[in-house]
């Protein structure tokens, strides 16, 4: 299928816009590989303290017959339930490469925090540069500079986008990752969100909440919706980083192990065979637009809208929110999996997962099909699903949808469009999931409640003042103020407001994740009112307009008026607060650096 027209246009502005980046980024990959190996060029000291605590076998792999070594860089720990699953993997790779002829080395491990545990507590306002602290100790694992390859561990909301960015700054290298799959099915997550909104309104109490929380984050693995730790893995396998088929297989199946050493087989296939696909030339423009399509096909978490854009120009590639806007355009619905639909994660494995998506794409000319991937037969092995059969993997081709509740061909999607729109205004850019959202609600023009935290709109929630039509406007959330936490704790009181039939929409330069669910959300405002950015200047009772089907976000002031307007400035108290206690003293720099959420929030540039 011929290239869709606005895919190609995107694709092409995107690689003129990064010509030059782009370029110097390349020579810095083709330099470093045109290196002779670390362990042939190193010192004597150098290389014996690195294979130091290996078996004598291993040794004489690296030394004597000069095998590959692969560095394991892993984000285990066991308070992330998707992480828990990673203890083992390292065995099971070890034992895989020397099957092969090979060695791997645990080069590092890197942090990684729950957002489910953190959310609407202080360690919050550390998880976005948790990404690039991850990015950071990527960076420290493979500066060992003893490998030929490298295997990627982690699964979560900032890890993989940390463990990709940290990747690409050793763009030389070939690079797998390697997931642990999502949870089996718990509590449904429409029955967990109703006992979040009886909680909110104080008709069910804590036992009752944890009991249900309890029963729909239950055991080893993802949690089930879809969120950005499974986006993470829907892009992951557009961009032709997984084994195939990879993302969505439970923990305790038996494809998993076989996906696992099957990880090791392919990233050992491009070291061995020298075929030139290391990371840094496998995510080229048409490889980001790739991951960008998947998303928006799939209603996938606004996060991604940060943190790819950050991943982009960890490979010299420049993207922003009109790109994404552009392709939105054209880019048709084709999952419906919650927080957009009533389906979890394993219904949509089941109705065909990633293999579906990217074919259902490919037929349809919105993906790049001719792209590096890690399998030599390109992207097109992505559109096929693992089986195992006596014992040993097989792929067969997607086929149709195993359920057109949740998946559907892009002749027939849920929407035209993929639900994301671009909003811009005299309140600066921002953006909405409109995807869940019913359409009489994708205009919403109220007076504001200015709030300068998510406690004090839960407070007046609880309070009773917030009865009416009402834009609340949630500001100092950004990356520069606080760290840029998510904002899911106003999911359920907004909800409540909403089904009492009043309108309602949250404005804020906080995330959301796609969490708003069916409340409209215009998020990630930029620039943030922490630096200097015209929320700061909206007050209590100032008209606010969120048209989405125009693409708008502004306060109805008169021009005049609002250009006198003095900004408000942050709270001296909160500001203290925002910087002290659960470590965030450490990270005064990455807030002090940060550039703001269109162009990546990056701490590093």
């Amino acid at each position: 299928m011929k290239l869709h027209p606005i895919v190609e246009a995107v694709t092409r502005r995107i690689r003129e816009r990064s010509s030059a980046t782009r370029s110097a980024y390349l020579e810095q990959v083709d330099a470093m590989a045109a290196r002779p190996p670390g362990a042939q060029s190193m010192g004597c000291a150098n290389v014996a303290h690195a294979f130091a605590g290996l078996p004598g076998a291993d040794r004489i792999r690296i030394v004597e017959q000069k095998a590959p070594n692969v560095a394991i860089v892993t984000a285990y720990n066991d308070v992330l339930s998707a992480h828990a699953p990673l203890a083992r993997y390292p065995d099971i790779l070890k034992d895989e490469a020397r099957q092969l002829g090979a060695t791997a080395q645990v080069a590092g491990g890197v942090p990684a925090m729950c957002d489910g545990v953190t959310q609407g507590a202080p360690g919050m306002e550390l998880s976005l540069f948790s990404r690039d602290a991850i990015a950071q100790g990527t960076a420290i694992a493979l500066s060992h500079d003893m490998f030929d390859a490298a295997l990627m561990l982690g699964v979560c909301d900032k890890i993989v986008p940390g463990l990709l960015i940290g990747a690409l700054h050793f763009g030389h290298l070939p690079t797998v990752f390697v997931p642990a799959g999502p949870m089996t099915s718990g509590l449904s997550n429409n029955e967990k969100a109703k006992v979040r909104e009886q909680a909110a309104q104080g008709l069910v109490g804590r036992k009752e909440l944890l009991a249900a929380e309890s029963a729909a984050y239950h055991g080893e693995g993802t949690c089930t919706f879809y969120g950005t730790a499974n986006s993470n893995q829907m892009l992951l396998e557009a961009m032709g980083l997984h084994v195939p088929g990879t993302a969505f297989i439970n923990p305790g199946d038996a494809e998993r192990e076989l996906l696992t050493r099957e990880a090791m087989r392919s990233v050992l296939a491009i070291a061995k065979a020298g075929r030139f696909a290391p990371i840094g030339r496998v995510v080229d423009e048409r490889c980001i637009v790739n991951a960008m399509v998947a998303l928006l096909a799939t209603g996938g978490s606004t996060n991604h809208l940060i943190h790819w854009v950050a991943v982009a120009r960890s490979a010299g590639i420049v993207i922003d929110w009109n790109d994404f806007s552009e392709l939105s355009g054209v880019v048709p619905l084709l999952a419906r999996v919650y927080p957009n639909g009533s389906a979890d994660v394993n219904q949509f494995q089941a109705a065909g997962g990633p293999g579906y998506v990217i074919s259902q794409l490919l037929k349809a000319g919105l993906m790049h099909g001719d792209v590096l991937t890690v399998r030599e037969e390109g992207l097109r092995a992505f559109a096929r699903i693992p089986r195992v059969e006596a014992g040993k993997l097989a792929w067969h081709d997607a086929g149709e949808s195993g359920d057109l509740s949740v998946l559907r061909p892009a002749g027939a999607p849920f929407s035209p469009t993929g639900g994301l729109k671009l909003l811009t205004g005299n309140l600066g850019r921002s953006v909405i999931k409109v995807s869940a959202v019913p359409e009489d609600r994708h205009v919403v023009e109220a007076p504001a409640r200015v709030f300068d935290s998510q406690e004090a709109l839960q407070q007046a929630f609880k309070a009773g003042e917030l009865e009416r039509d009402v834009v609340c406007v949630v500001r100092w959330q950004g990356p520069r103020a606080n760290g840029m936490p998510e904002l899911h704790k106003l999911t359920p009181p907004l909800a409540v407001l909403q089904g009492r039939g009043f309108k309602v929409a949250l404005v804020t330069d906080g995330r959301m994740s796609g969490a708003s669910g069916k409340v409209p959300a215009a998020i990630h405002v930029s620039p943030e009112a922490g630096a200097g950015g015209p929320l700061s200047k909206v007050r209590d009772g100032d008209l606010v307009r969120l048209d989405a089907v125009a693409g708008t976000l502004a306060v109805l002031v008169d021009e005049e008026e609002w250009s006198r307007r003095a900004a408000a400035e942050m709270p001296q108290v909160q500001r203290l607060d925002n910087g002290r206690g659960f470590g965030r003293e450490l990270f005064a720099g990455f807030r002090r650096h940060a550039l703001s959420a269109e162009e990546g929030a990056c701490t590093w540039l």
